[in-house]
Parts: C-alpha cells; sequence; structure tokens
C-alpha cells in the first residue's frame, strides 16, 4: 500500500457513486443561517449528517455551543493517535446562504442534488458541503489504505454560522485555544482560479462595510421654490465620495491605501492572470490603481466600492430636493491595514475635506491574512498537488474576497493553507449553484495525496 494506492481508493469513492451520495444527503439539510429559525435545522446537520461519520473514522465527536450566537453551534472533533504527533487542523461550514428556490431554473431543487452531465446541481454542494465532503472523504481513503494509522492527529471543526459571518468562531477558538492547538491548518472554501487549474491560497482580504449618511432636514422640499438655497444631501454625498474614490476606482483616502506589495507576494501574483472563463465579466482596462497589473489589484490591493446609494425616491422621483441621502459602501484590504483604524481615518478623511456634516457609520468585518508565499508548508502543498495532478498549481497569496481565517491565523496562530474545490463560474450564493464532477473528482485525489504525504513528514514539518 502506497501513496497511489491511497489516490486510487479516492477516485474508485468517487467513481463508485459513494461520494454523490454523501453529498446528496447533506445537501438535502435546510441549513440556510441567516434564517432566524434555523437553529435546530443548523444543529441537526451536525448531529444527522457529520458525526456518524467521522465516529466511523475514529474522530470523538462533540456539538459546542456558539458563545456569541446560540442558533449558529460548532462541532469540534478529534481523531488522536499520539501525544507526541502533529496535529492538523481542519475545517469547513455546514451553512448556506438562503436558497430563494422560487429563483432556480425549472427541474431544479435547492435541497435535492440534480446531475445534469458535468454539473451536480444544489444548494451548498460548492460552498461548502462538497467542500468538506471531498475532504473528509479522501481522509477516510487515506485512513483505510494506511490500515487505520495516519501518522498524525487529525481536529476538525465544523461551522454552522459562515454566512452570516461565523459570528463567535473568533471567540470559540480563543476558549479552546489549546483544543484547538496544532500544527497547520489545511482547509477548503472559495473558488479555484479556474475550473482546470488546481490553486492553493494562504488568506484573504479582510472586509470593512460602512455607511455614509447626511440629514440635512426633518422633510423634503420643492426644488423649485428652494433649489439653490438649500443644501441637497445627494450632491454633498456625492462630492464626498468622489473624494474617497476617483472615477477610475483609484482608492484616494491616504490612511487606507497600503503600503508597497511585497515581492514574494509579487512574484506569486505574476504567475496569474484574473479569471476570463465563459460567465465571467471582462476585466476593465485601466481600472484601479495605476501601475498595477489586474491581479495585483484584485489580490494584492485595497479598494473601496460603492454597493449602494439612496437619496429620495428613485423608484417614484419628486420635485424635490431629498432631506437625506445614504451610501452603502466597502472596503476590501490586504495586510497591514489595521481595521480598527479605519472608522477613525474616514472620519478624519471627511472632516479634512469639509464634509463635518457626513457620518460615518461602521460595521465589523473580517481582518486581513495571509501566509508568506515562501513558507515551507507552501511548498510543500504546492509540491504534493504536483505529484498528484502533474500540473503547475495556482499560487494566490490571498483570496480577492473574504473568510474568517483569522480565527486560525491570528488567534491560533497557525500556518494556513487553503485548497478550494469550486471554481469561478460555480453560482455559489446565488440561483442554480453547482459544483462539477471533474473537478471533485481531481480534488478527492488531490486532498489523498495531501493527507497521505502529512503521514510522511520528518518530524512533522515540512524542509
Amino acid at each position: 500500500m502506497n501513496r497511489s494506492t491511497a489516490i486510487a481508493a479516492a477516485t474508485e469513492y468517487f467513481d463508485s457513486g459513494r461520494f454523490r451520495l454523501d453529498l446528496e444527503r447533506r445537501v438535502a439539510h435546510r441549513t440556510e443561517s441567516q434564517d432566524p429559525a434555523a437553529g435546530p435545522r443548523l444543529r441537526a446537520y451536525l448531529s444527522d449528517a457529520i458525526v456518524a461519520d467521522v465516529e466511523r473514522m475514529g474522530f470523538t465527536a462533540r456539538i459546542v455551543d456558539n458563545p456569541v450566537s446560540a442558533a449558529h453551534p460548532f462541532l469540534i472533533a478529534h481523531r488522536h493517535e499520539g501525544d507526541e504527533l502533529p496535529t492538523v487542523l481542519t475545517y469547513g461550514h455546514g451553512d448556506v446562504q438562503l436558497a430563494h428556490p422560487e429563483q432556480w431554473r425549472e427541474g431544479l431543487d435547492p435541497w435535492r442534488l440534480t446531475v445534469e452531465g458535468d454539473r451536480w446541481y444544489g444548494r451548498g454542494s460548492a460552498d461548502n458541503k462538497g467542500q468538506h465532503t471531498v475532504n473528509l472523504g479522501a481522509l477516510e481513503q487515506v485512513l483505510t489504505v494506511r490500515a487505520g494509522k495516519l501518522g498524525y492527529n487529525v481536529t476538525l471543526l465544523i461551522d454552522m454560522g459562515e454566512e452570516s459571518g461565523s459570528p463567535g468562531l473568533n471567540e470559540l477558538c480563543a476558549q479552546h485555544r489549546d483544543e484547538l492547538a496544532a500544527d497547520l491548518l489545511l482547509a477548503s472554501d472559495g473558488p479555484r482560479l479556474s475550473a482546470d487549474l488546481p490553486t492553493v491560497f494562504l488568506g484573504s482580504r479582510g472586509v470593512c462595510n460602512f455607511e455614509l449618511s447626511y440629514r440635512a432636514r426633518p422633510e423634503s422640499h420643492h426644488s423649485g421654490n428652494w433649489g439653490g438655497v438649500l443644501s441637497n444631501p445627494a450632491v454633498v454625498l456625492a462630492n464626498a465620495l468622489a473624494g474617497m474614490v476617483d472615477q477610475r476606482g483609484r482608492l484616494l483616502v491616504d490612511g487606507l491605501r497600503p503600503a508597497a506589495i511585497p515581492d514574494s507576494v509579487r512574484s506569486a501574483l505574476a504567475q496569474l492572470s484574473v479569471d476570463s472563463s465563459a460567465g465571467s465579466p471582462a476585466v476593465d482596462p485601466g481600472w484601479g490603481e495605476p501601475g498595477l497589473s489586474p491581479t495585483e489589484r484584485l489580490f494584492g490591493w485595497n479598494t473601496l466600492e460603492i454597493l449602494a446609494m439612496v437619496a429620495g425616491d428613485p423608484d417614484g422621483p419628486v420635485n424635490a430636493i431629498p432631506a437625506d441621502a445614504r451610501a452603502f459602501c466597502q472596503l476590501r484590504f490586504v495586510v497591514g491595514t489595521d481595521p480598527a483604524t479605519i472608522g477613525t481615518v474616514l472620519r478624519g478623511h471627511l472632516d479634512a475635506h469639509g464634509f463635518e456634516m457626513v457620518a460615518v457609520t461602521v460595521e465589523h468585518g473580517m481582518n486581513a491574512t495571509r501566509l508568506d508565499p515562501d513558507d515551507p508548508w507552501v511548498r510543500w502543498a504546492l509540491a504534493s498537488m504536483r505529484a498528484t495532478t502533474g500540473k503547475e498549481p495556482g499560487l494566490l497569496p490571498n483570496l480577492g474576497g473574504s473568510l474568517p481565517n483569522e480565527a486560525f491565523a491570528d488567534v491560533l496562530g497557525l500556518p494556513t493553507i487553503w485548497i478550494p474545490h469550486s471554481y469561478p463560474g460555480c453560482a455559489q450564493h446565488a440561483p442554480d449553484e453547482h459544483l462539477l464532477a471533474p473537478l471533485m473528482r481531481e480534488s478527492l485525489q488531490i486532498m489523498a495525496g495531501l493527507f497521505w504525504d502529512l503521514g510522511e513528514l520528518r518530524d512533522g514539518r515540512p524542509e
């Protein structure tokens, strides 16, 4: 029995239909974490769709109450082979975005896995039930081939609130720091750079949502009778925003602009291109920070987006100067931007430019994280994936989007390796979410190779 045997076993797990059956019963659980009534269903996913499977693999598992949000429980499971052995922590989330079944194409049901050629449709198929089903399935095949001895310990953490911002995850990791201690986080979420390119990413951009608002007076007034002598909140807010991001998308707030892109990050990004597969939008030339490539703008820089604006009634405008205006904005940021200072920086910028009347309300977001691309764990993961697939993997220093990696990188202090099993066109969070069968088959092979190679490390660390 060897590495090739383990990969062949993972392949047979897919080809035999067992992977499909495992995913089918997990997709059937209606785990919409934004639904206020979903708490019992979220807990049932853990008790009915996860616990028995991992206990069969030798884990001891328990459902843990969320220290912040009672409706979003966690599962912690341990497979312990020896105190002297290294430990890998793996993570996934069983909750999904609201399904909106009425928006799905005819013949599709978000709670039933529907196979049409290479596309397998269902809510959570790509995000994240399909991804942690791959990882658990691959681990089980390696465990079988190794006759029940991996040569390392495994801790599994399943989050049932990720789609609601992972409330309580940081607190859980802090409270259970010793129990969740590990040598490496090896997890899966998000998309590959493209469907046919095995991808590694090492963290994610942070995210901070904020609202700008200005209420000039209690009511609106006729624009003919008062135009020219009453301030217009929409005009004020438009000008405030124009001083924060220019007409080509360049971020203008000095305190929110990042430092220079590190050489190791720039080198990794130089090998990549922004997804251009069917269904993806074309990149707008010249948009964003001048002097940077599209990949550097997307993955290595900070961007400010205006998500929505409102003044008056856009669906039924009247001839009146609106009483107030609001803009909902978002900052995506890389490592080096301190989220605790964002509100102060915004307030200072607005005041310095004469917009003292504009209020700023900052919402909690997610911190930026990024493992150094030169870290030995990165080289180890790339070598394993290369040996399994014969392809050169794409190395992404961090996602352009955000996920709760700060719990692992910052709270637990772990090196973090993420291997995504989805692709950019999967329609995650949207109607007709799906995964691709060939991608899942290859992902099972990749994860079997990685889980096998963990047992081959000398002293539990890559050289």
